[in-house]
């Protein structure tokens, strides 16, 4: 039976294994969120992994050695001496060290087999198309773990539907990467093959279940483009509005911004439902559909449901830093929290929701006094030179950097580090050389009345079951999935 309500993909892991279990385990799809989880799985183990479960989770892993050495290399019994930085990763690049792949596959592998753990609802997992090297590698260790969907937003993924058929039979892959200066006959592509990371792979675990796949969609005719050019099944999509938390879709036409700033959309940007039908598949609504009220007109439009993020935000399962959750809560309560979405703040171009929270990178004044630096790099560009060969480049990284590489000044202005920012919003923020500590950065939607609400009705706290088993009150939500005509089984 297909969900109607899929919990959103909060990064970096605010959407953690324990907040996707708990929705799973109420009947819905609950979610991990993709990005950064090389990073989290390392920087726990630099803590001391004080619960055991992630060492629970590696020693499910089908092969040994490279577990063995992950955790030779970044597991601390104690954990971290204070003020101590965290390893370094390394970068992805065209040409990724084999270890980088394997941490990647592992990373994944152990976040959806923690979250699939116990019970036997559905789990998917979000990704960002814009985050494009470790696609391959974070979709593989998802299928080792069984992940019942796929997710993928900030951009077009056309080339994800035929490779998850391909990691399926474990055969190798290749992700052709956008590149910059890139002329129309270059093909750039990074390669991906399952026996050469782990060598006998295949016949130990066998043909994996492909996930369904789930592209997060702004437009009907993005949809049609999707199932006609993916050359692998699309599954259905998530159509998201510009009131929805994190990345954006771009308005349409020429921009112009409010009074903050802010990008302003218009009747071009509003999703023609009617295309959306008659396309033929499952679709969920996205972007101030969190109600009851919300729920309902989305299945009277003819969707599967909804997704929803902001209001998972503050449950109790969420991996928002304890003490920042709870400011943020207290904001909601006295209504003073503010969400704006920023034109510039993400390095990948596209518009950005942030929560403006005194003490985070969104305070005009840390954010100036922060040095700049790019020391996680999801985010970087590839970038094409004279001489055929790549360099990498983010907009958030030193300026003299960025303009070194040939990238324009005027690219850098409001530009956050969204690796390091976010990472420390889920409670892992980087110790810098000079002794600074990174600041964390809050992404919500406008959709924050539900969430007092839940919080008053809770006396300050809710659980994920509390948020879906309000959004589900409504007597007339339970059986109206059945009359939109899609398959239930």
């Amino acid at each position: 039976m297909l969900p109607q309500i899929i919990q959103g993909g909060l990064g970096v892991a605010i959407s953690n294994w324990r907040l996707a279990r708990a929705v799973s385990c109420t009947g819905q799809l609950g979610v991990v969120a993709g990005t950064g989880l090389s990073g989290i799985l390392t920087r726990r183990l630099m803590d001391g992994d004080p619960d055991g479960l992630m060492r629970c989770a590696l020693a499910r892993f089908p092969v040994s050695e490279p577990v063995e050495a992950l955790l030779e290399r970044y597991y601390i019994p104690g954990g971290r001496k204070a003020g101590k930085a965290y390893y370094s990763l390394g970068m992805y690049t065209i040409h990724p060290p084999r270890t980088l792949d394997q941490l990647n596959v592992i990373a994944a592998f152990v976040e959806v087999s923690l979250a699939k753990e116990g019970h036997s609802g559905i789990i998917g997992i979000n990704l960002l198309e814009k985050v494009q090297m470790p696609i391959q590698a974070t979709l593989y260790g998802a299928m080792l773990a069984g992940v019942d969907y796929i997710l993928m937003g900030a951009g077009v993924p056309l080339q994800v539907a035929a490779i998850l058929d391909k990691l399926a039979r474990h055969e190798p892959t290749s992700y052709r990467l956008d590149v910059h200066d890139a002329l129309g006959e270059d093909d750039f592509r990074l390669h991906f093959d399952p026996e050469a990371l782990f060598p006998g792979i295949t016949a130990r675990v066998g043909p994996l279940r492909r996930p369904a796949f789930l592209p997060i969609i702004s437009a009907a005719v993005l949809g049609q483009a999707l199932l006609k050019r993916s050359g692998g099944a699309v599954d259905g999509f998530i159509v998201e509005g510009p009131t929805a938390g994190g990345h954006n879709a771009p308005p349409r036409g020429p921009l112009t911004v409010n009074e903050w700033g802010e990008p302003l959309y218009g009747a071009r940007d509003e999703v023609d439902l009617e295309r959306m039908r008659a396309l033929g598949v499952p679709f969920w609504l996205a972007g101030s559909y969190g109600s009851p009220k919300g729920l309902r007109s989305a299945l009277d439009a003819g969707a599967a449901g909804i997704q929803v993020g902001t209001l998972f935000q503050p449950a109790d399962e969420s991996g928002l830093e304890a003490g920042l959750k709870e400011r943020f809560k207290q904001m909601i309560l006295d209504g003073s929290a503010l969400v704006r979405t920023s034109s510039v703040a993400s390095p990948t171009g596209y518009p950005f929701k942030t929560a403006l929270i005194p003490g985070t990178i969104t305070d005009q004044a840390l954010y100036n006094a922060r040095r700049r630096i790019c020391d996680l790099g999801f985010l970087r560009t590839p970038c094409k030179q004279s001489d055929g060969t790549l360099i990498y480049r983010c907009s958030a990284e030193p300026v003299d950097d960025y303009v070194r590489k040939g990238g324009s000044e005027a690219d850098v202005a409001g530009r956050m580090c969204l690796c390091n920012h976010l990472i420390a919003t889920a409670g892992f923020p980087q110790r810098q050389h000079d002794g600074s500590l990174e600041l964390p950065l809050v992404t919500s939607g406008y959709d924050l009345p539900g969430t007092a609400g839940l919080l008053r009705a809770g006396r300050g706290s809710y659980s994920a079951a509390d948020v879906i088993h309000w959004l589900l009150s409504a007597p007339t939500v339970a059986c109206q999935s059945a009359a939109n005509g899609y398959p239930l089984g």
